[in-house]
């Protein structure tokens, strides 16, 4: 990946600004910040100081945890305010409406068979699942079994060897497909036939019209839910909760033993959904339940649904998904071996949560499974689970075993050979088309996320209408999540070059991280003074007759300054993000900044306001290009008084073509939780003076240029 990654795709707003030209003269040096005596390079500048925000709010919950939750009210307090806190931070929930439930074919299994289940949990969107019954009479318990992230869903194997395991022990199982899995992907092209996903071509598709992988898809549900204060999660736990609603409204199950079990993504599903649906009464998720202080510090944070906005800074790690629920039974079922979510982390958990058990009177309430093996629903796990859903949900103590006789030694390898599923994926599949979104009348996430983005636009337009400019700037400080305005930099030179007569002086701003700037400085100043943001790199438009020069040669002084995250500090060369094409490399510290209810957007804001304050002076034209431009604009929002002029080239038209677009490309460096409930891009226009702003090209979800 170059190392301008995001400026590449606005050449064509540039070219009619200026020629392409080198990023420095022939031995011209630009480069500002040097390594450290400890050899600590810029490009992780940022990510250490994020690792030091998240060690704080991690060490702020341990220090609360220690000395807030003695008695049994303040052990109920801490359980309340956290699931508010997340159910808040999720959206809320959206309304029930008629499920409209449709058994559209049958199968049948050595000891079970299957139901295949149509759910409308929302109006035109609709859940596609696998119902297990036992062969026995019912009514029976059920268990729920969300799945991970297998792209074929509920038909992956080790789904579909746990919902047999529970049905022929007497549970009902019903396994289904998550949103962007399975038949129920978002983003189709009905015009190609795929054989390979577009964002991993090694990897074959589940159906010829799906596009990206179910990773890919519910990180960019992720950025549109985000936008509007809600979280892709919401999606996730609806599903759970309205599968619930029907299993509860059959008469062969019953109603009050209802179980939920799941493995990775699964897992996550699992515990959140019994953290907020106390109908579930035993509950065992697998493969997910760690410390954010060994996910963060290891893997970097996961995918969409994984990262609740600000959950760190109000202190809420991921052993709270087991406190909300207790005392009600619930096992941790994990690997030794995992190294997606890690064991020490999880025995650390289980720690946490033991202890909360036992100041609540009910140390037996929270119990571990941790066989050695690898990531994974492995046999062992589902031999373990199926014996605490049988001792919770059947109040029987069983002696559980898929395979009736074992080796006495074998590999990963052997085991997985030994057990094989029944079914295929079109043995399994619910609708004709293979896919809900091929269904007339289906709406996807994208298509309900718009329409709540047009609500939302309405009922932000009469609150903003209300405020004054005062208090429209404080809205919008509380919404990047900087209300304490710019914080306070020093300058310091380090470095003087010339360029003929041109004196180019290197500097750095002592901010939260330092920050390089070069000031290209005429012979003959005529009293302009020009700050250039390029989001890619303060160099890009610096060499021997480029943008720059051009400016400084008629007059100006051109102070060409670099953000938090951009050019010399810009991250993720440590460890490789997922999805780094789709999000950009820097999605993991963006995601992080997310978790501590930071935005790059609000961080930039202020390091915009920190150089403007450093440089001090009179009026300022300011230049802002690509992923510069939404901090410069936020920036001259706040404080229009500081500027003459403010020029955006590259820049969304909206947050709201951001929300509804079923496809984005690179926007995760421009996500703002909650903004589109307080304002938008054009709101700020407003608020700079419209006299003042000058729109160079602007750019769509997908970063090509607009007219």
């Amino acid at each position: 990946m170059a190392p301008v990654h995001r400026s590449v795709p606005l050449v064509a707003f540039l070219s009619a600004f200026v020629l392409s030209f080198p990023l420095a003269g022939s031995g011209e040096e630009l480069t500002v910040l040097a390594p450290g005596q400890d050899g600590v390079t810029s490009d992780v500048y940022l990510e250490d100081w994020l690792a030091a925000e998240v060690e704080r709010c991690i060490e702020r919950r341990s220090e609360a945890f220690e000395t807030m939750i003695k008695s049994a009210k303040a052990c109920r307090a801490w359980q309340e305010d956290r699931r508010a806190f997340f159910l808040e931070r999720i959206g809320g929930l959206p309304e029930r409406t008629p499920l409209k439930a449709e058994i559209t074919g049958t199968l049948e299994g050595e000891g079970y068979r299957i139901e295949k289940i149509l759910l409308e949990t929302r109006p035109g969107f609709h859940l596609t699942a696998n119902l297990y019954l036992p062969a026995t009479p019912g009514p029976w318990p059920a268990v729920l079994v969300p799945c991970g992230h297998s792209h074929n869903g509920k038909a992956a194997g080790q789904y579909q060897l746990a919902s047999r395991l529970l049905a022929r022990h007497g549970l009902a199982a019903i396994c289904y497909d998550p949103i962007g899995q399975g038949e129920r992907y978002q983003i189709l092209d009905p015009e190609t036939k795929r054989t390979h996903f577009d964002d991993a071509p090694h990897v074959e598709t589940v159906h010829p019209h799906v596009k990206l992988m179910c990773t890919t898809e519910h990180t960019m549900v992720g950025l549109s839910s985000a936008l509007l204060g809600e979280n892709v999660a919401q999606y996730r736990i609806w599903d759970g909760m309205r599968v619930i609603d029907y299993l509860q409204s059959r008469p062969d199950i019953l109603p009050d033993k209802i179980g939920c079990t799941g493995n990775s993504g699964g897992g996550t599903e699992t515990a959140y959904l019994m953290a907020l649906d106390d109908r579930i009464v035993a509950a065992a998720p697998g493969c997910y339940l760690t410390t954010f202080r060994s996910l963060l510090s290891l893997k970097g944070p996961q995918d969409g649904e994984q990262n609740i906005f600000g959950q760190l800074a109000f202190g809420m790690d991921q052993a709270d998904y087991c406190i909300m629920r207790l005392p009600k039974p619930t096992l941790i079922a994990a690997g030794t071996r995992d190294v997606t979510f890690d064991f020490a982390g999880t025995w650390d958990l289980f720690r946490d949560a033991k202890r909360f058990a036992s100041r609540i009177g009910h140390p037996d309430s929270i119990d571990l499974a941790a066989p050695d093996a690898p990531h994974g629903f492995t046999l062992q796990l589902r031999e373990a689970v199926t014996r605490f859903m049988l001792r919770h949900l059947a109040g029987k103590e069983v002696e559980v075993r898929e395979i009736p006789e074992l080796p006495d030694a074998f590999s990963d390898e052997e085991l997985r050979a030994l057990t094989t599923p029944d079914w295929t994926d079109a043995d399994l599949q619910v609708t004709t088309e293979g896919q809900v979104l091929l269904r007339p009348g289906e709406r996807s996430v994208f298509e309900i996320n718009a329409a709540s983005a047009a609500r939302l636009k309405t009922d932000r337009a009469r609150i903003w209408d209300t405020l004054d400019a005062e208090g429209r700037r404080k809205l919008v400080r509380r919404t990047i999540g900087d209300e304490r305005g710019p914080d306070k930099a020093t300058l310091e030179t380090v470095g003087e070059l010339k360029r003929g007569d041109l004196t180019i002086r290197k500097v750095v701003l002592h901010s939260a991280i330092p920050l390089p700037g070069l000031s290209f400085i005429p012979a003959k100043p005529d009293g302009r003074v020009v700050v250039y943001l390029h989001g890619g790199s303060m160099k890009a438009d610096a060499g021997p007759g480029g943008a720059i020069e051009q400016l400084a040669r008629s007059g100006a002084v051109v102070h060409a300054v670099e953000l938090r995250g951009i050019g010399e500090t810009e991250t993720g060369n440590r460890r490789k993000a997922f999805g780094a094409g789709r999000f950009g490399r820097d999605n993991l510290e963006i995601l992080t900044a997310y978790l501590i209810g930071k935005s790059y957007t609000g961080m930039r804001t202020a390091d915009v306001e920190a150089w403007i304050g450093a440089l001090g002076g009179g009026p300022i034209e300011l230049i802002a290009v690509g992923e510069a431009s939404l901090p410069a604009l936020h920036a001259a929002a706040l404080n229009p008084d500081r500027f003459s002029q403010v020029t955006l080239r590259g820049m969304i038209r909206s947050w709201e073509s951001l929300a509804a677009a079923p496809e984005t490309h690179d926007q995760m460096v421009n996500l703002v939780h909650g903004v589109l409930r307080h304002y938008d891009l054009p709101d700020l226009i407003g608020l700079v003076g419209m006299e003042k702003v000058i729109l160079g090209g602007s750019a769509d979800p997908m970063g090509n240029p607009l007219p």
